[in-house]
């Protein structure tokens, strides 16, 4: 928390890059982490696709609860076990002028495989689709291998970008899941600078500079509602201090994640106010459990302690959840015992999947059973600007994995960092956290613990190596199951496969908040987007 002097002096410097406010059109967001990209595949994170949703459309839209709505298409069916439909608008127009129509789907879907340098793909949410046929422009018949429930909500996760705009024909492209044939793509360095930033949202990018924010201005050819606000200014202020300070000034109209010990004192303000709501996002540690030994783990037998179980167990039973989520987390965080918070499809009903209990002296005797009982020494990374007080909490893993004898050293850096060195797996553990994109839990399970199989899109952010058989073929059953009581089964049946196996440690879910002026409305929204659309001048 800033002190009294320091506070107004931040408030200044943060007004003085808003002076060119309007304050009755211009919407101005102080957001907690900033994306990486403006290309709409580039990275599936948090703030990346809270940007592109308000500049690239989906088939399938959510609300505020994940719950599925029309957006480019304005119906969908299956008209087979192994097809879906979708009928789309025909009353919209990219912000160049040019129509969408089905083609300009089959391009995005051809496109996203191939994005260079991603950190973690979309093809986990476009792999089912064997192929695609077109029996007008404005409707579209994805086919899959098998029998595919999840598709019309896979659909939700990514934007549609044109064709026509990067001088395609859409009709001469042949999809293919290995390929579609040499199509030109914009480069990702094409969206950050604007020139490839063409979509059917509410907002056009008018700029977008890592470290200063974005800016969006209304779009006139938006097919839907236009949005209240003329522009939206989103400016990164990553550090809680001047966040704050900035919302108590004036300077920022609504502002993520407030620091959660600074939260009565913005309710007691009559100017502000804040709304909250569990999310999505569960928060947790990766374990490499793979084959190879890793370079930073330091076992009495010169072997990865984290292939066995014993040695995971013991780490996931060290740690004191609940102590993490009142004292680091101020009470505004829930405990998690898997990957999505009971209520969601597929997460167990409250009460069921309980975290394992805090147990340090049976953590103590599994280290020994497992062959180290003087532990050993690993390395934890963390981001420190990506989820609430993540590096708090990394910090507090590490304090009590110290204590059962595992001598646990943090490596904490930015977001940006982070991601591009836990691809490349140079931490043996490390803390992160994954909201899920559809709302349901095979998202968590087929990115962070099935297989890394490119060809299935499994495992796309499981850089460790970790395979269960049983885990991939119940998961593979699951997706291929039409009956929702049937796969919300299989779902928590999988949940379990991974759970037992302590691969992946859950800690929590973030409970977010967002503090604004008292004449806006925001209701909170579990997939913790900030969108400006739905930033709304109180009545």
């Amino acid at each position: 928390m800033l002190s009294k002097s320091i506070a107004p002096v931040v408030a200044l410097a943060v007004a003085g890059a808003f002076a060119s406010s309007v304050a009755a059109k211009e919407l101005r967001v102080g957001v907690a982490s900033e994306p990486s990209s403006a290309d709409p595949h580039f990275h599936n994170a948090g703030p990346n696709n809270q940007l592109r949703r308000n500049v690239f459309e989906s088939l399938v839209g959510t609300d505020d609860r994940q719950r599925t709505h029309p957006e480019l298409a304005l119906s969908w069916r299956a008209t087979s076990p192994t097809s879906w439909e979708f009928k789309l608008r025909k009353d919209v127009k990219f912000s160049d002028g040019s129509t969408f129509d089905a083609y300009d789907v089959i391009y995005t879907v051809c496109r996203i495989p191939g994005v260079k340098d991603s950190p973690s793909l979309f093809t986990t949410y476009t792999k089912a689709v064997e192929r695609f046929e077109v029996p007008d422009p404005h409707t579209l018949i994805a086919h899959t291998k098998t029998p595919y429930p999840l598709l019309p909500v896979e659909f939700s996760t990514w934007g549609v970008i044109s064709a026509k705009a990067n001088k395609v024909d859409g009709k001469s492209i042949v999809f293919s899941k290995a390929g579609c044939g040499n199509i030109t793509y914009p480069a990702t360095v094409d969206f950050n600078e604007g020139k490839a930033a063409i979509g059917t949202g509410p907002y056009l990018l008018e700029s977008f500079r890592r470290g200063e924010g974005v800016r969006l201005k209304r779009n006139p050819k938006y097919w839907g509602d236009a949005p209240e606000w003329d522009t939206v200014v989103m400016k990164p202020l990553t550090s809680d201090g001047p966040r704050v300070a900035a919302l108590f000034a004036g300077d920022i109209d609504l502002i993520e994640n407030p620091p959660l010990q600074d939260l009565a004192r913005i309710k007691a303000d009559k100017k502000l106010k804040v709304e909250q709501s569990i999310s999505n996002r569960v928060i947790y540690i990766h374990l490499t459990s793979g084959p190879d030994s890793h370079k930073s783990i330091m076992g009495t037998d010169n072997k990865n302690p984290l292939k066995d179980i014993r040695v995971r167990e013991a780490l996931s039973i060290a740690i004191n959840r609940d102590a993490i989520v009142s004292r680091v987390m101020g009470g505004v965080a829930i405990v998690a015992g898997e990957l999505l918070p009971a209520g969601m499809f597929g997460a167990h009903p409250d009460g069921q999947m309980k975290p394992p209990a805090f147990n340090a002296d049976r953590a103590k005797k599994l280290l020994a059973e497992a062959g180290y009982p003087n532990g050993f020494t690993l390395t934890l990374g963390t981001p420190n600007d990506r989820y609430i007080n993540d590096a708090e909490v990394a910090q507090a893993v590490a304090q009590m994995w110290s204590r059962i004898g595992v001598k646990t050293n943090i490596d904490a850096m930015t977001a940006s960092t982070f991601f591009s060195r836990r691809n490349k797996v140079d931490f043996p553990a490390y803390l992160a956290g994954w909201g899920s994109g559809t709302g349901e839990m095979s998202s968590p399970l087929k990115a962070l613990l099935a297989t890394a199989d490119k060809s299935k899109g499994f495992g796309g952010t499981n850089p460790t190596g970790y395979s269960n058989k049983a885990l991939d073929e119940s998961l593979t059953k699951a997706l291929a199951t039409v009956d929702d009581k049937e796969r919300e089964e299989l779902l928590r049946q999988t949940s379990r496969i991974g759970m037992k196996d302590f691969a992946i440690i859950p800690l929590h879910f973030e409970v977010t908040p967002w503090a604004m002026k008292s004449s806006l409305n925001y209701k909170a929204r579990v997939d913790q987007y900030t969108l400006p659309t739905e930033v709304t001048t109180a009545k």
